[in-house]
């Protein structure tokens, strides 16, 4: 599990080029290769890829990613205040694009950020829909609709 992981994750970095200079992104990089590590040690009496550790794990998913993209507008919003370095727009929406758009939704009325800016809100309106059609299809596929 945890070389499929990294396998996967390392290739994210070679399609979407603009993750390599994404931190938040490296750092959900590492902490998912420490639980996928953890899942695979604790998860010995389950089959390697069993329907039990693949939901452990894309449970660990949505929690990290969410939890990495909050952080990536709450840093974002301090650097808009402080007049810092801020983070790039596409590294945030590249953050939802991976499972992150709950956190993302919740950081913007939280943090009161990005949710003004209409070519902002039409690329996070996009990345949703995109979302949606992805579970559809998965879930189609499984069966389950």
């Amino acid at each position: 599990m945890v070389l499929t992981f990294v396998a996967v994750m390392l290739a994210l970095l070679f399609v979407l080029p603009p993750l390599k200079k994404n931190a938040f992104y490296l750092v959900y990089f590492g902490v998912m290769t420490a639980l996928a590590y953890v899942i695979e040690m604790h998860g010995v009496h389950y089959h390697l890829f069993s329907k039990e550790v693949l939901l452990t794990f894309l449970a660990c998913h949505f929690v990290m990613i969410n939890l990495v993209t909050f952080l990536a507008y709450g840093v974002d919003k301090k650097a808009a205040k402080t007049q810092q370095r801020r983070v790039p727009e596409m590294q945030l929406h590249l953050l939802e694009f991976l499972g992150g758009s709950p956190g993302a939704f919740v950081a913007q009325k939280v943090f009161h950020h990005k949710t003004k800016k209409k070519s902002f809100q039409i690329s996070f309106v996009f990345v949703l829909a995109i979302q949606v059609v992805i579970v559809y299809y998965v879930l189609k596929i499984l069966n389950v609709i």
